[in-house]
């Protein structure tokens, strides 16, 4: 199949690119390069031992989009492009809707105008707000979300569950919990731009000496140890899962909504205790307030997706610092 991926250069979309490949799949990449690096698709490359297309420029450029559309036949899309920062989604409030919900919008009517009918959506567990219960499947309440980054993914499941009732597109919603680790070969892995948001790439950086510290964002939680619990699932378990619901496309119609965790919790101390163990580096770290919008817990239910999309997480927490630690190794500063 041919698969036009959204952000295929980006931390998520770099690994799911790789699979796709090594699944037979031709592949087209947009990308405009925001928030990644056009030497994470030269490392796909090198691993893949093929060449990949792709095309520079932004994902609600109409323009951009119909030349794609007009001279590909694309069986179906993925979608990850946009900003993801919960604390920017906090300042930058119209940024986040303009570039996830109407850029959205505006590659999904070009897709009904072509007629490409299969979507997969790079979602997040985010859109369940603080969870009443965990573990959380997807029949749990919804909308309740406390930033608008979080918001902008529920606006958006929101059209395509509307989409999908009125038979226009045969949609995968897929509600990622914590992505963490890298490629283990160590050429991909996640790479930000400036001062990281997400935990481990903040806790790498402190490991390599880059920065002092780690803060801590609250250790008053209910929790076990006061710090906030999470469901961290391996980059490559993430990637497989893409492929299965590619599959799952394949034989089934309608909107379907999928988990992608792998069902178990941990806190923020639990993490850097077995990171701590795995390389014997002491992160140095202390503690600060609460961040706007963070939950005490939240991990997935996979029931779902191990059922229907045949699909389970099966790295676990040391795979993942194993592995993000040696693409820092490979890429002290990243890409940039």
């Amino acid at each position: 199949m041919k698969i036009l991926v959204t952000g295929g250069a980006g931390y998520i979309g770099s690994h799911v690119v790789l699979e796709l490949l090594a699944q037979g799949h031709e592949v087209i990449i947009i990308d405009n390069f925001s928030n990644s690096s056009e030497i994470a698709l030269k490392h796909i490359e090198k691993l893949s031992e093929k060449s990949i297309n792709y095309i520079y420029g932004d994902y609600g450029d109409e323009n951009l989009l119909s030349n794609i559309f007009n001279c590909n036949k694309i069986d179906a899309v993925m979608h990850f492009a946009g900003f993801k920062s919960v604390s920017e989604s906090q300042t930058k409030v119209l940024n986040y809707y303009l570039n996830n919900v109407a850029s959205t919008l505006t590659l999904l009517h070009k897709m009904k105008l072509h007629n490409v009918r299969r979507f997969i959506f790079s979602s997040s567990a985010t859109v369940y707000g603080i969870p009443k219960r965990v573990p959380i499947s997807e029949t749990a309440e919804v909308g309740g979300t406390t930033n608008p980054y979080g918001t902008s993914k529920y606006i958006i499941e929101q059209i395509l569950n509307d989409l999908g009732q009125a038979n226009d597109f045969d949609i995968v919603i897929l509600r990622y919990f914590n992505p963490v680790g890298a490629h283990p070969s160590g050429l991909i892995g996640e790479s930000p731009k400036g001062a990281p948001n997400n935990l481990v790439p903040y806790l790498l950086d402190v490991a390599a000496g880059i920065r002092d510290q780690l803060y801590i964002y609250g250790n008053d939680y209910p929790t076990r140890d006061g710090t906030g619990v999470r469901d961290f699932i391996h980059i490559m378990d993430l990637a497989a899962g893409h492929v299965r619901s590619l599959d799952f496309l394949q034989t089934n119609t309608g909107v379907h909504c999928f988990n992608l965790g792998t069902g178990k919790g941990y806190s923020v101390l639990e993490l850097i205790t077995t990171f701590e163990k795995l390389t014997n580096i002491k992160i140095a770290h202390s503690y600060t307030e609460r961040r706007p919008g963070d939950i005490a817990e939240c991990w997935a239910d996979p029931t779902n997706a191990n059922r229907l999309l045949k699909w389970t997480a099966e790295k676990t927490l040391q795979d993942m610092l194993n592995d993000a630690w040696r693409w820092k190794n490979n890429f002290p500063n990243g890409y940039f």
